[in-house]
């Protein structure tokens, strides 16, 4: 069994940027493995612009972005291993993987960093009634065919949820010649970026349907069209029923986790965002696994998902080197009043840097406008912001000052809330 100092589980955006991080605090000996027959990960099939704002001050496309994180890689010499299935990680994190090369291997590192992304929520798990024709992708399937296998997979689509992946496929399809009849959400308001909504569907005039969802699939061996209706409540409303004639309807109903191997090795699961659950070092329930990324709760822009990997990847050569827990109390982060999850879910004090900052993530449950967000430590405020809008298809992100927290030594727990501005 090969000892390595660190292995990294995913070689997409947030495998890359852990990996440059870790080496450049001092950890040499990492090994990256990825299941793909290259690096990138998603980012491959996602070649419109948009990426890199935050990360290089420049829009890139995503195989430019990752193209600039795989340089890093090779020019650091880190090595990886592509077309490597890991089949098991355990609780002493022993991690067995498999190639053509190699065949069965097992590595025990001293540290491992999930970064295995997410996948689509497939259309199983939506219960739309009607046969099964072919003709219904999810969109990153259509995403991957358009953009690099050079397939169209229909000539007139609807799309069912108004995630990222859905509206961009809607420009896509739009571009390479095909109708985009409508797009239809679920929701009273969109699950995807503002800008999103804007640049991919209002630039092409493809109307956006809130509150609808599909309720018949028309067709056995082929999709011949679909009917949308009203929904309230949760329930299709009967007399609101419109018939689309198409040939493919495109699901883009939301992200899931990739966290089958967490769960094989015991990782603490948070219920909402199907990731795990860390603290403020990214670090899940078992000391010296760090999980960063898609992995972690589903990000909308990739930069930021580099900073967190990042984070990550610091973190776990602090573990390498120094080795030792961390004493002392926990503080749980408890999100309310609109805040559906927080990444992290627990911040431990001792584990601070009094200079320095740490970094909450979370989502909102609807949209909200005119509010503050607050952090309370205890019983004292810490921190306050306004936003004029939030929404659930945008990430927050909230940086307290490590020595706010610390000047609150007798509190229990930390609150994460929307109050009225």
């Amino acid at each position: 069994m090969r000892e390595y100092e660190l292995v990294i589980i995913g070689g997409g955006p947030a495998g890359l940027a852990a990996a440059v991080a870790a080496h450049k605090a001092g950890i040499q000996d990492i090994l990256i493995l990825e299941r793909d027959n290259e690096l990138g990960g998603i980012l491959n099939q996602c070649i419109h612009n948009g990426f890199g704002l935050h990360t290089f001050k420049e829009e890139l496309t995503g195989p430019e972005y990752a193209g600039r994180f795989i340089e890093q890689v090779k020019e650091l010499g880190i090595p990886y291993k592509l077309n490597t299935m890991v089949m098991d990680l355990s609780a002493d994190k022993v991690v067995t993987a498999m190639n053509r090369e190699d065949g069965l291997f097992q590595l025990h590192p001293k540290a491992v960093i999930l970064a295995m992304g997410c996948r689509e929520r497939p259309r199983g798990a939506l219960n739309i009634p009607g046969y099964r024709p072919a003709g219904i992708y999810t969109a990153g399937t259509a995403q991957r065919l358009v953009n690099m296998e050079g397939f169209l997979p229909g000539r007139k689509c609807v799309i069912l949820g108004s995630g990222d992946i859905g509206l961009i496929m809607a420009r896509r399809m739009t571009l390479e010649g095909a109708e985009v009849k409508v797009v239809a959400e679920l929701m009273p308001y969109s699950g995807g970026l503002k800008r999103n909504i804007v640049q991919c569907l209002d630039d092409f005039g493809i109307p956006l349907k809130l509150s609808h969802t599909v309720v018949d699939i028309k067709g056995k061996e082929r999709v011949e069209g679909i009917t949308l209706a009203r929904v309230e409540n949760g329930k299709p409303i009967p007399g609101t029923e419109e018939f689309y004639e198409c040939d493919t309807l495109l699901l883009s109903c939301g992200l899931i986790p990739e966290n089958e191997l967490s769960q094989s090795a015991g990782v603490t699961i948070n219920p909402i965002t199907n990731g795990p659950a860390v603290n403020e070092s990214l670090e899940t329930n078992i000391p010296g696994v760090f999980a960063a990324g898609n992995v972690l709760h589903v990000h909308d822009l990739v930069d930021f998902v580099s900073e967190e990997a990042a984070a990550a990847g610091r973190n776990a050569a602090a573990f390498i080197q120094e080795g030792k827990k961390v004493e002392g109390k926990s503080l749980p982060i408890k999100g309310i009043d609109g805040v559906r999850y927080t990444v992290p879910v627990a911040i431990r004090p001792a584990a601070l840097n009094p200079e320095g900052t740490v970094t909450i993530r979370f989502r909102v449950g609807n949209v909200y406008t005119n509010k503050r967000i607050v952090v309370y430590a205890g019983e004292t405020k810490i921190f306050s912001r306004k936003r004029n809008v939030l929404a659930p298809g945008e990430m927050e992100t909230v940086n307290l000052k490590c020595q706010a927290l610390l000047d609150c030594p007798d509190a229990n727990e930390i609150t994460v809330k929307l109050e009225d501005a």
